[in-house]
């Protein structure tokens, strides 16, 4: 028989978690190390004092060092501590912080093991914490998301021609395939400018529109990896462009 896993700090942070019987929870853990992780945290909605201070460190965007044991599915916490200082997401920003999350538990299996991701979100949420307008944080993460998982755009050059793409022109861009120029008027969700698609490509985000149009383009290509899972977060930040507007 195999021996239980033994993890000791590893840092982490809690994607979700929702109750589990009477006083625990059960929670999904992006780690460095381990990728996606189920854990059960025994305690951690009791009254008493250890589980109020469990509860409080056990948080969405907190940076932790966790330590849990098992073999199964799901783990043991065995520990949970801060890891660093501790700042918080502004409220305006919070429904930002759950897309990247609802992203990640949609995206990955459990213990597919992505390092260069954790650090993509941990990087940007500390971008989110500080940043005025987070939208242009929010359009990096999702290219770079996509370049990691091995979906990346291919934004250089014109399918049809193999010409670099030219600022001035318009393209059709098709996710499976790429840009081919359009010669005359078009219409469609599909139709971007060379300009918005070089502008991507050397992650440039500053310009409104270019960012407008990018959120466009790089949702269609998550929705391709998403297989039609849907993302509650979306409707969430429509709905709040609805009211701003």
């Amino acid at each position: 028989m195999s021996e239980p896993r033994r993890v000791q700090l590893q840092p982490a942070y809690v994607l979700h978690h929702r109750p589990y019987r009477d006083t625990s929870r059960i929670l999904e853990l992006f780690t460095r190390d381990y990728g996606r992780v189920s854990v059960f945290a025994r305690g951690a909605r009791s009254a008493r004092k250890a589980g109020t201070a469990l509860t409080s460190i056990l948080q969405p965007f907190n940076r932790l060092l966790v330590s849990w044991s098992g073999k199964g599915e799901a783990g043991q916490l065995t520990g949970a501590e801060f890891d660093g200082a501790v700042s918080s997401v502004p409220a305006d920003r919070l429904v930002s912080g759950f897309y990247l999350n609802e992203l990640l538990l949609k995206l990955f299996t459990r213990h597919d093991s992505h390092p260069d991701v954790f650090s993509l979100y941990s990087t940007t949420l500390d971008a989110l914490k500080v940043d005025a307008d987070g939208v242009r944080s929010l359009r990096l993460f999702e290219k770079r998301l996509l370049d990691a998982i091995g979906y990346g755009l291919a934004l250089e050059r014109d399918l049809a021609s193999d010409q670099p793409l030219d600022a001035s022109q318009v393209y059709r861009y098709r996710v499976e395939q790429g840009a081919m120029r359009i010669d005359g008027v078009a219409e469609g969700v599909d139709i971007f400018s060379g300009r918005t698609l070089l502008a991507v490509a050397r992650e440039d985000f500053a310009d409104p529109v270019v960012c407008s149009e990018a959120r466009v383009l790089l949702r269609a290509a998550l929705d391709r990896c998403l297989e039609g899972k849907e993302l509650r977060t979306r409707q969430v930040m429509l709905a709040l462009r609805r009211r701003d507007r």
